[in-house]
């Protein structure tokens, strides 16, 4: 074992695990419950909530060099191009009309 090897506490492990279980519930208990406007964005912040903790512990993202970081904030910036571009087609789809109308 090296000296910049990390070792994780059990207990961090358990920690996020139980921070996970309850962010799972809260995503449940959001789709039973009518939010009107606000389901995605409260379903998006879950889910990218989740995905942050794992990343950070499970992936040892968080106890990596800074070359990890940027590969890893390179990522998110180009997911978050692609939800973008994703929710800009899907909002401007009724600004043409169709082809023959």
């Amino acid at each position: 074992m090296s000296e910049s090897d990390h070792i994780v506490s059990p207990a961090i492990y358990v920690a996020v695990f139980a921070a996970l279980m309850v962010l799972t519930g809260a995503t449940v208990y959001a789709a039973t419950v009518d939010l009107g406007l606000w389901n995605t964005p409260v379903a998006l912040v879950i889910a990218i909530t989740k995905a942050v903790l794992v990343i950070l512990f499970f992936m040892h993202v968080k106890y990596s060099s800074r070359l990890v970081w940027l590969t890893t904030g390179a990522a998110f910036f180009w997911l978050v191009l692609m939800i973008l571009g994703t929710l800009g087609d899907y909002a401007s789809r009724g600004w043409v009309g169709s082809p023959g109308t």
